[in-house]
């Protein structure tokens, strides 16, 4: 069984996963309460399950971009866990988790989300093999405008400056999934974990775009 954790945004979600299918979630409004809220939340969806810590054989975690405390708590959670049960951490792009709901669009997946400063983190990825094709970076929304093909789907925290700016454009807009990452965390870290791509738990890091702010998004 594995406990899948993302804590990247406001909006955080846990799962536990049974080989990368989805037993149970939950997902909610955390606001910036990461640090009280999400081991509760933990104990809450194992008592849910009725699975205990000890049953758990791997973790994933989203390592970010995102909120600095936000990913800072989760990451530290994910470390404890692995190392108290000597089980495995995988860690995954928010951007990824972002993009790979939408992964049966034939064609380029944008990912974004705002990052302050009127700026955007972003990175694209495709299906057939899944596949990210642009690394997270910083951008504004005119240079990401400039770079968003044709037929390509933009996915996230979209601000209405890139809205304004794609508009008559053959592009597709949409909302981050409300269900929250964590579902697709479970599936993206079990094949990972399968493949072997594993992290020591000291190796497990957020990925900040900036340098970290706290309370600040990156």
């Amino acid at each position: 069984m594995e406990l899948s954790i993302d804590t990247a945004s406001e909006l955080a979600s846990v799962a536990l996963s049974r080989e990368g299918s989805l037993v149970r979630d939950i997902a909610w409004r955390c606001k910036r309460n990461h640090t009280v809220e999400l081991l509760p939340r933990i104990e809450q969806l194992l008592n849910e399950a009725g699975i205990r810590k000890a049953n758990l054989t791997a973790v994933f975690v989203s390592i970010g971009p995102g909120m600095y405390t936000g990913l800072r708590v989760g990451v530290s959670v994910a470390q404890g866990l692995s190392r108290a049960l000597v089980i495995p951490a995988v860690g995954v792009g928010r951007l990824e988790l972002d993009a790979y709901p939408q992964r049966a669009l034939d064609g380029p997946i944008v990912a974004v989300h705002r990052a302050g400063r009127g700026e955007l983190a972003w990175a694209s990825y495709q299906d057939g093999p899944w596949r990210e094709l642009s690394p997270p970076r910083l951008s504004s929304p005119e240079e990401l405008t400039g770079v968003v093909r044709e037929g390509a789907l933009v996915v996230g925290e979209i601000d209405e400056r890139l809205s304004d700016l794609l508009q008559g454009r053959k592009v597709t807009l949409r909302g981050p999934a409300l269900e929250g990452r964590a579902r697709s965390l479970a599936r993206i870290g079990f094949a990972r974990l399968s493949s072997g791509e594993l992290a020591e738990p000291a190796l497990l890091r957020p990925v900040y775009l900036r340098p970290p702010a706290i309370g600040r998004q990156q």
